[in-house]
């Protein structure tokens, strides 16, 4: 079915989103999906589509509703290196004025929301989240733990800094399995956050399983940039589905 947009109300105001679901009339398993720093787009709602052609609802938050609502930048349909250094001007700022606790109060919203829809099934949701949008996913997961079946992100940032408020940090209340997929050619997420991220999850007994996709860069997943990888795309849609499977009631 085609998918709509729909306002969440927050702490702080009213966040619009995009909700795709499946044909039928469920109730279906849900599944909160955060954007990555290009915000909500069609390309999004594509990948929201094919999650909900799975069998799944899915909330796609602008989660820069306090900015605006969607389209808040002016992108170009294709988005290339030459495209990146002013949008990065405007979008900085954007992604530096969130802040933890606004993020988490938002994600209790979008939690809520799912859980009160008739759409769908009750229990846990499973999370995905893209670029910036990876490590609001272990974030989540790890403040609401027992209403995250599990996690997945691609193409983080940052997940395992030396900062003292780095998403790792939160490894020891997530009871959600987790899977992450890198890729090799990202600076956002070097070796040492790569280890430092699977020291942190083991040490924590957290179920989880952490890959490099050699050859990706990051935004791979991204079919509207430059950074685009279809066999690293595809093989996050093969490993995102059989997370789901297993862990979405």
């Amino acid at each position: 079915m085609p998918g709509t947009t729909v306002d969440v109300t927050t702490a702080d105001g009213v966040a619009d989103a995009y909700l795709a679901r499946p044909d039928g009339e469920g109730p279906f398993p849900a599944v909160l999906f955060y954007m990555d720093a290009f915000g909500l787009r069609p390309h999004l709602t594509a990948m929201a589509d094919r999650l909900a052609a799975s069998g799944y609802v899915v909330l796609v938050p602008n989660v820069f509703y306090r900015a605006g609502r969607t389209p808040l930048f002016d992108l170009p349909d294709f988005i290339d290196a030459a495209s990146r250094p002013s949008l990065f001007e405007k979008i900085i700022p954007v992604m530096q004025s969130l802040t933890l606790a606004g993020l988490m109060s938002d994600a209790n919203a979008y939690l809520r929301y799912l859980a009160d829809s008739p759409l769908t099934v009750d229990g846990p949701v499973g999370i995905t989240g893209y670029c910036m949008g990876a490590g609001i996913a272990l974030r989540t997961a790890g403040t609401y733990p027992h209403r995250v079946a599990a996690a997945a992100g691609f193409h983080a940032a940052n997940l395992a800094s030396e900062a003292p408020d780095s998403p790792h940090l939160v490894a020891g209340s997530v009871t959600a399995e987790l899977y992450f997929a890198h890729a090799d050619q990202d600076a956002a997420m070097p070796v040492e956050q790569i280890e430092r991220l699977e020291k942190a999850l083991t040490a924590a007994g957290v179920t989880h399983r952490c890959e490099v996709y050699e050859g990706a860069h990051h935004g791979y997943t991204q079919s509207d940039t430059s950074a685009y990888n279809a066999e690293a795309a595809e093989r996050h849609w093969t490993e995102l589905l059989a997370l789901f499977s297993r862990t979405l009631s």
